[in-house]
């Protein structure tokens, strides 16, 4: 059996994640399932996807829920709060350098051509994560109709994602009764020699019993660490300015919005211009930062709150304003993730043994490897063919030696991320 982490080792690789965890949250899926449960076997596969599903559900960032979930149960409270935090505390700073370059000097050669060289790995690591996800996930032809049909319905038809993901429940909750062997799939973790830290037949932990008192605590403590700051800035700067109007507006957007970043992106650049905060073309110059920025993908909401302070300081300097403004954004925007995790994450562990809910979690995984597929050709087709008939060859290039090197060879992210940004830069200064 695998040796259980320590909190330092846990710590170190939580920090590790956060400034290697490019592509949006399917790259950041793929980079956990390849650390935690290949290499490191911290958790099994099968427990990882139940994790993994129970996320998709949830509104906001699901990567940094799921990675709130692990550390959650590898060490309690501290390991959730760690594997959250430093999921995206690397990507505040990257990010906040990035929103003032462009705030005050616009955008720099430099820096559009090693981006120009990240998103070949992204593009790798997404079609990675499709093939080792899928080849765990997908043991049947009913899995497969699964993640095919959801493929279809989101790429073809735009259907939302959280209705792909409840009808898909739907079918494995009916499917589970009449069809029980296609439908109650195991992802196991291999030989007994491979066990996990966190296995299929071990108990929960228990400090993952859910109890009342335990939830009430819960949701008092988080509920005022949330919306603190927004209470700070109302009385100290205004109900009607700037820095509580962002506050409150990402509060809410972290309820409401389901169906991962893809879908919440929309709803906030229509918010955004509407309140005076951005300018049209400004949300896809602050989504490109931050696709190609580690951290998850809807940090583009710490541009926003940058960008539309900045834009309205209300009588304080344009960079504090716009610093705060960006640290109010971010936080209104994740605290909530700790809410939902610590609140359901101990029911959801009290249901892993239920045979109808493992069905219905074995469709929507499915489901899900459907989805990311979505995003896997949404990322190719926009890198390999950035204008409309031009195809980048270069992309490509850089791309396949990535994706064959980390699926046949087993590289790790790092050195195809740093390999791929340098690339990127030789390249766009060679050709011009």
């Amino acid at each position: 059996m695998q040796q259980r982490p320590s909190f330092r080792e846990a710590f170190l690789f939580w920090l590790k994640l956060g400034f290697i965890s490019f592509g949006g949250p399917a790259g950041q899926i793929a980079i956990m399932q390849t650390e935690l449960v290949d290499r490191k076997r911290w958790i099994s596969q099968s427990r990882f996807l139940h994790a993994l599903n129970f996320c998709m559900l949830l509104p906001g960032p699901e990567a940094t829920q799921l990675a709130i979930y692990i550390g959650w149960l590898l060490h309690k409270t501290w390991g959730g709060i760690v594997a959250g935090a430093f999921f995206v505390i690397p990507s505040i700073f990257v990010l906040w350098g990035l929103s003032y370059i462009y705030a005050a000097f616009g955008n720099l050669p430099w820096i559009a051509a090693v981006f120009y060289g990240l998103k070949p790995a992204v593009t790798a690591i997404v079609l990675t994560a499709v093939i080792r996800i899928g080849g765990k996930a997908l043991r049947n032809e009913v899995m497969w109709s699964l993640a095919a049909l959801a493929f279809v319905a989101i790429y073809f038809f735009k259907v939302p994602f959280p209705l792909i993901v409840l009808t898909a429940g739907l079918v494995g909750a009916i499917g589970g009764i009449f069809w029980r062997e296609k439908f109650h799939v195991s992802a196991g973790n291999g030989a007994a020699s491979e066990k996990s830290v966190l296995d299929d037949a071990d108990e929960s932990p228990p400090h993952t019993e859910p109890s009342f008192a335990r939830a009430v605590r819960v949701t008092i403590v988080c509920v005022a660490v949330w919306i603190a700051p927004t209470l700070i800035a109302g009385l100290t700067r205004g109900w009607n300015s700037t820095l509580c109007g962002e506050g409150a507006f990402f509060s809410k957007a972290a309820v409401v919005t389901f169906g991962g970043a893809y879908a919440v992106l929309p709803y906030v650049a229509q918010q955004a211009i509407s309140y005076g905060w951005l300018r049209p073309g400004q949300m896809m110059d602050g989504l490109g930062l931050a696709e190609t920025t580690p951290g998850p993908l809807i940090m583009v909401v710490q541009f926003v709150g940058f960008v539309g302070a900045w834009q309205n300081p209300e009588g304080m300097a344009p960079l504090v304003a716009a610093t705060l403004g960006a640290l109010i954004a971010t936080w209104s925007t994740f605290t909530p993730c700790f809410l939902w995790i610590f609140l359901g994450g101990p029911y959801i562990e009290k249901l892993r043994g239920n045979v109808r809910l493992t069905t219905a979690l074995s469709s929507i995984t499915a489901a899900i490897v459907g989805v990311i597929l979505n995003l896997a050709v949404w990322f190719a087709l926009h890198v390999f063919f950035p204008q409309s008939g031009r195809v980048d060859w270069f992309a490509i290039a850089l791309s396949a030696v990535g994706f064959v090197g980390m699926l046949r060879w087993k590289w790790d992210v790092i050195p195809v991320v740093v390999a791929s940004g340098v690339a990127g830069l030789c390249w766009r200064f060679l050709v011009g």
